[in-house]
């Protein structure tokens, strides 16, 4: 199998992390298989600003890169970074796109480098997403995009865009996996410490991200609690106690600061608990429901269909790819890849 060259472009103001991110992921994923048997698999990692000069990014590096747009080689992916140059129009990088973009087997954006793209008209009529902060200025200025604000990456066909910053590494892992398989996607990110995340419809913020922090160190100290032991007892009662409120004063305390009240927030600490456990262990249903705190298989059922709108068997199906564990019956069932 060749080297598939993924070609990152460079310009002035790029976010760094938009950059070394993927790259982390693409020659991770290449060091693991060379490590394997000693072959020159995987990909060829390039980078290439318009004029082949140096970039300083917005956080104030320098990047080199390896050449010119013009000379760089013919890529199996393109990828677009953000950064805050994407605010402005670059004419001259809008061009190269609109030409070479439609070439590349697979194109990618992370953050506003969907601006970009869709400045190149090469995300019209497709479904998209970019950070969070520019989702509306991208549906603005270009309507015949469908943005999507909420997951942290989306395939639309060869394109594939992703939201803000480290959501690129999570989109990367994705790629890396159809290629090379999961084994070499969960290798590398174990490598890097992070989650295999692989489903692209999980929110761009976690359930603490996308709740307010409490104010008080009493209520931020139990807003951590719940997050870290989810199978534990998270009523009211047992959460007001480890705050040292009256339960009612607890409640109230944690709406006003919060934005939920403490059951909503629970519910959906579980809810994201669960999600993850069931993408990426092989860990059974039952287990899943008691390590979650829902007791029972049935409980962590209902708060799947309210909350996504699917079961939690379904959700492994569609989102944890290679054989399901054993059911109660001793069955089990292939599951193909998303």
């Amino acid at each position: 199998m060749e080297q598939r060259t993924v070609l990152v472009v460079l310009f002035d103001g790029v976010q760094s992390l938009d950059v070394t991110g993927p790259v982390e992921v693409f020659t991770g994923a290449t060091h693991c298989l060379d490590d394997a048997d000693g072959a020159h698999r995987g990909y060829a990692v390039r980078t290439a600003s318009m004029d082949g000069a140096p970039v300083r990014t917005s956080s104030g590096l320098t990047l080199v890169p390896d050449s010119a747009l013009a000379d760089a080689p013919a890529p199996d992916t393109l990828l677009v970074p953000g950064g805050t140059a994407t605010r402005s129009p670059d004419p001259q990088l809008t061009a190269w796109l609109r030409v070479h973009g439609p070439r590349a087997r697979r194109l990618v954006s992370v953050c506003t480098g969907a601006i970009r793209l869709a400045e190149a008209g090469l995300l019209e009529g497709r479904r998209a997403t970019t950070h969070w902060a520019y989702c509306d200025k991208l549906a603005k200025d270009h309507p015949g995009v469908e943005v999507d604000p909420e997951p942290i990456y989306v395939r639309d066909g060869h394109v594939a865009t992703s939201a803000g910053v480290t959501a690129g590494i999570d989109l990367a892992l994705a790629l890396v996996e159809e290629d090379l398989g999961r084994a070499v996607a969960l290798t590398v990110a174990r490598h890097l410490v992070v989650f295999l995340r692989r489903p692209g419809n999980q929110a761009q913020f976690s359930v603490q991200l996308s709740a307010q922090t409490a104010r008080r160190e009493p209520l931020r100290e139990v807003q951590q609690w719940i997050t870290e032991h989810p199978a534990d007892d998270l009523s009211v009662g047992a959460l007001a106690a480890r705050a040292r409120l009256s339960p009612r004063h607890f409640a109230r305390a944690f709406q006003t600061e919060t934005g939920l009240t403490p059951g909503t927030y629970v519910e959906r600490v579980r809810v994201e608990h669960a999600r993850r456990l069931l993408e990426d262990t092989s860990d059974g249903v039952a287990e899943v429901s008691r390590a979650c705190g829902y007791g029972t298989p049935e409980a962590m059922r209902r708060a799947f269909l309210k909350a996504l709108g699917t079961a939690p068997a379904e959700y492994r199906r569609r989102f944890h790819p290679g054989p399901a564990p054993a059911t109660a019956t001793g069955t089990s069932t292939t599951h193909p890849h998303r």
